[in-house]
């Protein structure tokens, strides 16, 4: 679906996901290199798995090698 806006889009989605009974979390959002404006937000159900970090992927590589 396309919107005139992005709040229109959001209200959409959270009335559409309170009906259906679940409820909605921002994941994540993407910025323009050229000027810093956000140009993607992502809006998933609040029980989607959340994205790794560099961090934690870094941590796990450790404690694996470490156990080696």
């Amino acid at each position: 679906m396309k919107f005139d806006t992005l709040q229109q889009g959001i209200r959409f989605y959270e009335n559409y996901a309170r009906v259906s009974g679940f409820d909605t979390r921002l994941y994540s959002t993407k910025k323009r290199k050229s000027d810093g404006k956000i140009s993607l937000k992502y809006y998933v159900c609040n029980k989607e798995g959340f994205r790794e970090t560099k961090t934690s992927i870094k941590l796990q590589k450790e404690k694996t090698n470490n156990q080696n």
